[in-house]
């Protein structure tokens, strides 16, 4: 939600979404920038709970603007996301900056150098999730904001977060209209390993969360199967015509605990 929209930051709370964003960023005109800046922490002063700032850059003036802002403010929000993030040491300003206090962040990879260091940035102790921004990572490859162009950066990306044990999240449907498109490439993050994929508008929440929640059959097949390797003592069987081994399970164990997490959420 832009900084510049307050009196829209209670709708889209009411979407239901994990987290709500309030962008200082590319949603804002540079002329707006310190209007939406206090609104955004005027937000947080007033109820922080579920929120999320997106700064400016921090390598721009508007960015170093929004660090000091947040260094004097007596609240700050559960969690940062910090676009441009090109390497782990722009994280590091921000959290001696911040200290103890310092939020979650959640960088955004928007450059192929920070693809290149998305291991280094994603392993960052203050990390809780990565971001692919496939905006201007689009823009930087002169190509089409669409599945098949960015997909060998969404499966780099995807691989860093693995080995640095932190989520992935994918970058926002931006044609509002076609609901079909959206559930599509929300399930087609999924199967690459994404944990979750960011919305651009309250309605896109409900679609977004059916993708990524396992279905009632996957959770059944899950359950059954597990319940056969138990009673196998745990060993490698034949169960239904395939073989049931650890990495398998693993499989069906996350996909059970993601359950369970969506269904107590």
């Amino acid at each position: 939600m832009p900084g510049s929209k307050a009196e829209r930051f209670a709708k889209a709370k009411a979407s239901g979404a994990d987290l709500t964003v309030i962008d200082l960023e590319d949603a804002v005109a540079f002329a707006d920038k310190a209007g939406a800046r206090a609104a955004a922490l005027s937000q947080i002063a007033a109820d922080g709970e579920g929120w999320a700032i997106r700064i400016n850059g921090i390598a721009t003036a508007a960015g170093i603007r929004d660090l000091a802002a947040l260094v004097d403010s007596p609240l700050l929000p559960e969690t940062l996301l910090v676009p441009m993030v090109e390497s782990a040491a722009e994280l590091a300003v921000i959290a001696g900056a911040l200290g103890e206090r310092c939020p979650d962040l959640v960088p955004l990879i928007e450059t192929p150098r920070g693809l290149r260091l998305a291991l280094a940035i994603a392993n960052h102790p203050r990390v809780t999730a990565v971001m692919f921004g496939g905006g201007d990572f689009s823009g930087e490859l002169g190509v089409a904001l669409a599945w098949e162009p960015l997909l060998a950066a969404r499966q780099q990306l995807v691989l860093a977060c693995v080995e640095a044990r932190k989520p992935a999240i994918d970058v926002p449907f931006i044609t509002l209209d076609d609901e079909a498109g959206l559930a599509e490439e929300a399930a087609r993050a999924r199967a690459i390993g994404f944990a979750a994929k960011a919305a651009i508008h309250p309605r896109q929440v409900p679609a977004i969360r059916a993708a990524f929640a396992p279905s009632a059959a996957e959770v059944a097949e899950a359950r059954d199967a597990l319940a056969a390797y138990a009673a196998g003592g745990e060993r490698a069987i034949r169960h239904k015509g395939r073989m049931l081994e650890a990495p398998i399970i693993k499989h069906y164990r996350a996909l059970i605990a993601r359950h369970e997490e969506l269904t107590h959420a």
